[in-house]
């Protein structure tokens, strides 16, 4: 089976932002960091989630999110789908209720991977050896 180029992308993505959020968490220093945290864009408030956890917590997530998505499993297709409709709405919501805006890229990312991996549903599950195609 061949593997689109999109779930490539989108999966390489994914991983490097895992990797900085991962990096992120280990030199996390409140008093140099953004006005709006990761636990704010995915909707927490960091006075319940330590900014660290969340870090972590998202990173793992979107690092076992990944293996399903970029071997093309069932699984990974409806994880993907929920993570990009929840932080598509989460962004959204926020971009609407902040001045600062790292939110309407947010919504927008969220929009093209859910399009995206719907339409590349056909290639998830067939249980055939993968192919890079370009």
């Amino acid at each position: 089976m061949i593997r689109p180029i999109g779930v490539n992308l989108i999966s390489c993505f994914y991983i490097f932002g895992s990797i900085i959020l991962l990096l992120s968490a280990l030199f996390y220093d409140p008093t140099t960091a953004d006005e709006i945290s990761i636990a704010t864009r995915i909707g927490l408030s960091n006075a319940y989630v330590p900014e660290q956890l969340v870090r972590v917590l998202v990173a793992l997530f979107s690092l076992v999110l990944i293996y399903g998505y970029i071997r093309l499993k069932k699984w990974g297709f409806w994880l993907m789908i929920g993570y990009s409709l929840i932080f598509g709405l989460i962004s959204f919501t926020l971009a609407i209720s902040h001045k600062q805006q790292p939110f309407i890229g947010n919504t927008i990312w969220s929009i093209i991977v859910l399009l995206y991996t719907r339409y590349a549903y056909k290639y998830f599950d067939q249980n055939k050896a993968i192919e890079t195609h370009i």
